[in-house]
C-alpha cells in the first residue's frame, strides 16, 4: 500500500476511534446523572415479535381486510341505490302506462255506452241510404258506437251507402274497440 494511502487510513481511523470516545464519555456521563438524580432509566421498547415466514403477510391482512370490507359495504350500497332507481323508474313507467290503458278502456266504454239501445233500435229500421246520410254528419265516437252495436247485416248496408274514406274510418274506429281474444 501507498504510505500516503496509509496515512489517509490511519487519519480515518484515528478519527473513527476520537469520535466512537466522544460518544462513549457522553453515555457514561448520562448515566451517571441518572443515578445522581435518582431517575429510573427509560424502558426498553417492547421486544419484536417472532416473525414467521408469512408473518407480514398475515398482519398486512390484518390490517387490510378491514379496509377492503368497507370498501366492498360502500360499494354494494351504491350499486343498491342504483338498482333502487331503476326500479322506482320502471314502476313509474309501468304506472304511466296503467294510467294509459285505463284511460283508453274508459274511452271505449264511453263510446260504446254512449249509443242506448232505443237509438240502436230506430237506425236499424231506417232505410240505410237515410242512416248513412244522418251517421255522417255524427260525430266518430256516436257513430261508432251505433254501428258497432247494429247487426253485422244492417252496419254493412250503413256503410255501403256512405262516402268511401267516412265508412273507412269509422270501421277502423270500430276494429280498434275489439278486444283481441286471449289463447289459452
Amino acid at each position: 500500500m501507498h504510505p500516503s494511502r496509509r496515512r489517509a487510513m490511519s487519519f480515518s481511523a484515528h478519527r473513527l476511534a476520537l469520535l466512537g470516545a466522544i460518544f462513549l464519555v457522553g453515555v457514561l456521563v448520562d448515566g451517571a446523572a441518572a443515578q445522581n438524580d435518582k431517575t429510573k432509566p427509560a424502558p426498553l421498547p417492547p421486544p419484536a415479535p417472532e416473525r414467521s415466514a408469512d408473518g407480514g403477510l398475515s398482519r398486512y391482512c390484518a390490517n387490510v381486510a378491514p379496509l377492503a370490507a368497507e370498501a366492498r359495504i360502500a360499494w354494494e350500497s351504491h350499486r343498491l341505490s342504483e338498482l333502487d332507481a331503476q326500479v322506482k323508474q320502471r314502476i313509474a313507467d309501468l304506472e304511466k302506462t296503467e294510467a294509459e290503458t285505463r284511460d283508453w278502456v274508459s274511452k271505449r266504454d264511453a263510446m260504446l255506452n254512449a249509443a242506448t239501445d232505443d237509438v240502436v233500435a230506430i237506425y236499424s229500421k231506417m232505410d240505410a241510404e237515410a242512416a248513412a246520410a244522418q251517421l255522417s254528419t255524427m260525430d266518430d265516437p256516436a257513430a261508432v258506437s251505433i254501428l258497432h252495436k247494429l247487426k253485422t247485416s244492417a252496419a254493412s248496408a250503413i256503410l255501403n251507402e256512405m262516402d268511401a274514406g267516412r265508412a273507412a274510418k269509422l270501421t277502423g274506429q270500430i276494429l280498434a274497440l275489439q278486444v283481441p281474444e286471449k289463447k289459452s
